[in-house]
C-alpha cells in the first residue's frame, strides 16, 4: 500500500515536538520551574543555615545571631512546602490540560485520516494510543521538563555559591558530579533502555490489539472451537510482554544503583577535597563545612534526572507514535471553495490506481452511470471492485484518468457536496451501541419516524425491527451484536435510502442475506431506480439480474458485458 512510514525520531526531536505542544501553557511551565528551583534552594537552606550555625560555633565570623539563623532555617522549611505545592500544581495542571488537548488532536487526526489511512491501522493499537500512550505522556509534562530545568538552575546556583563561600576546587568537584550524574549516566542508561523500552511499548500495543480482537471475536472463536488455541496465543504474548517488563525493570534498577553509587562517590570526593583544602590552609573550617553541606544537599535535582531514562524510554516511544499520528497526512485532502454538484451523470475515463507503485490495482477503467439506472460491477474477490467505489467517493487519490460528475472532474468538486450526493454501503455495516433509531439517524439527523420506517421497509428490515422488544427504540448492542450480519447489512441499506443521496454505491449488499431476502432487497433497489443511480458491486452474477448494464473487472481491467453474458 502507499506508505510513507516515518523513521523513528531521536529523543531530542520527540522532546522538542512534545514541548512545542505547550503553546500558551509555556508561561505556566516557566512558573513551575521557578517555583521548583526556589523550592529546592529553600530545602537546601535548612541544612545550609544549620551549617552556618555550626561554623559560627567554631569561630567563623558570621554576621547573624543564632536566633536569626534558626529563624531562617525554619522559614526555608516552610517556604519549601509552599513552593513545592505550587510547582506540583503547575506541572499537573499543564499535564492534564495537555492530555485533554492531545486526545482532541488524536481524534481530529483520526477524522482527517479516515477512511483510507485507517484501513491499515489496528483498532486495538489506536485504543492503546488514546489510553495508555496518552497517560504515559503525563510523566513527560509533569515529571520531566520541569525537573531538567530545575536541575540546571539549582546546579549552577550551588556551583557559584560553593565557589564564593568555599573554593573553586570544590566547585569543580560539584560540577563534575552534576555532569556525571545528570548527563553521562542518564545517556548511558538511556542507550541501554532505549531498545527494550521501544520493544515493550510495541509488544504492549500488539498485545492490546490481539486481546481486543479476541474479545470482539469471542463468538466466532467458540463456534469454531478455537478457544484453547487462542488462549495459548494470549498466554504466549502475555509471557513475552512479562519478560520484556522484567528486563526493563532490571535495567532500571541497575541504572538506579549506579546513580546512588556515583552520588556516594562524589560526596566522598568533595569531603576529601574539602579536608585537604583545610589542611593546606586554603579554606577555613567554617567555610569548608558550609560548602560541603551545600554540595551534599544539591544532588537531589540531578538524581531526579538520572532516574528519567527508565520512564523516558516508554515516554519517547509513546510520544513518537502520538506525534506520528498527529503529523500524518491523509491520503486525500478535503476540497473546499470549489464547485458544488447536483448529481445526474457519472463518467469514468481511463482511471488508474495503485496502492503500491509496483502493484497496479485498476488499469484504464471506463464506465458510465446516470440517474434512473442500476449499474452492476462483478468480479472475483480482490479484483478492485471495492477500491473503485472508494475512488468514486475520493477516499483515495486516483493516479490517472478522470472521474467526472456531470462533466466536472472529481478534483474540482467540494468534498461536502460530493458526500451529500453520494453514499456507500459496505459489506460490513458498523452499528453503534445505541438504539436502532439513533443508528438510522447517522444518515439523516433530523429524520422523522415516518421517513425512518419508509426507509426500513425499502430495505426489508422494518418487520424485523418491529419484532424487537422496543421496536425502533431497541438497543443493537456493542457493534450490533444483538443482530445478525444480514440484519445489520439491511439496516445499512436503510441508512442509504434514508440519506436521500442520488448516487448509492452498494458493496456486496446481499452477501449476508438468504435468497428470499436477497430477492426482496433487489426488488426494493429496482423500485428506487426512478430518481437515483445505483452502482451495485457483487461477486454473484445472480445479483446483477436487476442491472441495466454490467461491467466485469478482472486483473484490474474492466469490460462491459454483452447482453446474455
Amino acid at each position: 500500500m502507499k506508505n510513507d512510514k516515518p523513521l523513528r525520531r531521536s529523543g531530542i526531536k520527540i522532546m522538542a515536538g512534545l514541548i512545542a505542544l505547550l503553546g500558551s501553557l509555556a508561561y505556566i511551565m516557566i512558573l513551575a520551574v521557578i517555583n521548583g528551583s526556589l523550592g529546592f534552594i529553600s530545602a537546601m537552606g535548612v541544612t545550609v543555615f544549620g551549617a552556618i550555625g555550626v561554623a559560627k560555633a567554631l569561630g567563623e565570623s558570621v554576621a547573624m545571631s543564632y536566633g536569626l539563623i534558626i529563624g531562617l532555617a525554619v522559614g526555608c522549611g516552610a517556604l519549601r512546602g509552599i513552593l513545592r505545592y505550587f510547582e506540583q500544581y503547575s506541572n499537573h495542571f499543564i499535564a492534564f490540560k495537555l492530555l485533554a488537548t492531545l486526545r482532541d488532536k488524536i481524534f481530529k487526526a483520526l477524522r482527517r485520516l479516515c477512511p483510507a489511512k485507517l484501513e491499515s491501522k489496528k483498532k486495538g493499537s489506536i485504543i492503546a494510543m488514546i489510553t495508555s500512550d496518552i497517560e504515559t505522556l503525563e510523566v513527560f509534562y509533569a515529571h520531566t521538563v520541569s525537573p531538567i530545568c530545575i536541575a540546571i538552575l539549582v546546579s549552577l546556583a550551588v556551583a557559584i555559591f560553593v565557589g564564593v563561600i568555599g573554593s573553586p576546587y570544590l566547585t569543580l568537584v560539584a560540577l563534575a558530579g552534576y555532569l556525571t550524574i545528570g548527563i553521562v549516566l542518564p545517556l548511558i542508561s538511556s542507550k541501554l533502555l532505549k531498545k527494550i523500552g521501544v520493544e515493550y511499548r510495541k509488544a504492549f500495543s500488539l498485545f492490546n490489539a490481539y486481546f481486543m480482537d479476541s474479545i470482539k471475536g469471542i463468538k466466532d472463536i467458540i463456534y469454531h472451537n478455537a478457544g484453547d488455541e487462542r488462549k495459548k496465543q494470549v498466554d504466549k504474548r502475555s509471557d513475552e510482554l512479562l519478560s520484556l517488563t522484567y528486563d526493563m525493570k532490571k535495567n532500571i534498577v541497575n541504572a538506579s544503583a549506579l546513580t546512588e553509587l556515583a552520588v556516594s562517590l562524589f560526596i566522598l570526593i568533595s569531603l576529601i577535597v574539602g579536608i585537604a583544602l583545610y589542611i593546606n590552609q586554603l579554606i577555613s573550617i567554617g567555610s569548608m563545612i558550609i560548602a560541603i553541606v551545600a554540595i551534599f544537599g544539591s544532588f537531589g535535582p540531578v538524581i531526579a534526572i538520572s532516574a528519567l531514562p527508565g520512564n523516558l524510554t516508554q515516554t519517547f516511544a509513546s510520544g513518537d507514535r502520538v506525534l506520528n499520528l498527529i503529523e500524518e497526512q491523509p491520503a486525500v485532502l478535503p476540497i473546499e471553495n470549489a464547485k458544488n454538484m447536483d448529481f445526474n451523470r457519472l463518467e469514468v475515463k481511463d482511471l488508474n490506481f495503485a496502492y503500491d507503485k509496483n502493484i497496479q490495482v485498476l488499469k484504464d477503467i471506463n464506465l458510465q452511470a446516470q440517474n434512473g439506472e442500476i449499474v452492476g460491477i462483478v468480479g472475483e474477490s480482490g479484483c478492485g471492485k471495492s477500491t473503485l467505489l472508494k475512488l468514486l467517493l475520493r477516499f483515495w487519490q486516483k493516479d490517472g484518468g478522470s472521474i467526472a460528475y456531470d462533466g466536472e472532474d472529481i478534483e474540482n468538486i467540494n468534498t461536502d457536496s460530493l458526500l451529500s450526493n453520494a453514499t456507500m454501503v459496505s459489506q460490513s455495516t458498523y452499528l453503534f451501541d445505541d438504539t436502532v433509531e439513533e443508528n438510522l439517524r447517522l444518515a439523516k439527523e433530523d429524520a422523522t419516524p415516518e421517513e425512518m420506517r419508509e426507509a426500513c421497509k425499502k430495505a426489508s428490515v422494518h418487520d424485523l425491527i418491529m419484532s424487537l422488544p422496543e421496536g425502533y427504540s431497541s438497543r443493537v448492542g456493542l457493534s450490533g451484536d444483538n443482530l445478525s450480519a444480514g440484519e445489520k447489512q439491511r439496516i445499512g441499506l436503510a441508512r442509504a435510502f434514508l440519506s436521500g443521496s442520488k448516487l448509492i454505491l452498494l458493496d456486496e449488499p446481499t452477501s449476508n442475506v438468504d435468497s428470499i431476502n436477497e430477492g426482496i432487497i433487489l426488488r426494493s433497489l429496482a423500485d428506487q431506480r426512478k430518481d437515483k443511480c445505483i452502482i451495485l458491486v457483487s461477486h454473484r452474477l445472480s445479483t446483477m439480474a436487476i442491472a441495466d448494464r454490467v461491467y466485469t473487472i478482472k486483473d484490474g481491467i474492466i469490460r462491459l458485458n454483452e447482453k446474455g453474458e
